[in-house]
């Protein structure tokens, strides 16, 4: 029996660039992931308001595909959003560093203290945020 994925298949000297890669996917799933049951919309429903397969969005969900730029154009409009708002997210707009940190802990006790947040969608908001900020 073989794994699909091997440490081997990455280099040892390598992993930060990787881990900050697959750390940027995996954060825009969540906020994707995130918005999407804000916005109360089944993952089929969102396929048809994307021509997204549904398949092919919980796979960008799980961080496991970087969707084009089409894609994120098509979900960006499914969830009410701007394109940018996403790119933003993935940390692929033109700007490298939000231009003044807030302090720590604000963001994290909004997100826990929102009456209109579930406990799961604080958990998934918590930890999108968590993979920006504790990559410093």
């Amino acid at each position: 029996m073989s794994a699909a994925r091997s440490s081997a298949d990455e280099p040892a000297d390598a992993p930060s660039a990787a881990t900050g890669w697959t750390a940027q996917i995996n954060a825009l799933g969540g906020f994707i992931r995130a918005q999407r049951q804000l916005a109360k919309l089944s993952l089929r429903e969102m396929a048809s308001m994307t021509s997204v397969s549904n398949a092919y969005l919980s796979q960008v969900e799980r961080g496991l595909h970087q969707p084009s730029l089409k894609v994120l154009h098509s979900i960006a409009d499914a969830l009410q959003l701007s394109t940018e708002q996403l790119l933003n997210q993935a940390g692929w707009a033109s700007g490298e560093q939000p231009a003044a940190p807030e302090p720590v802990g604000g963001t994290e006790e909004a997100i826990r203290n929102d009456p209109r947040l579930s406990p799961e969608q604080r958990t998934a908001l918590l930890g999108v945020y968590r993979s920006f900020v504790d990559g410093d």
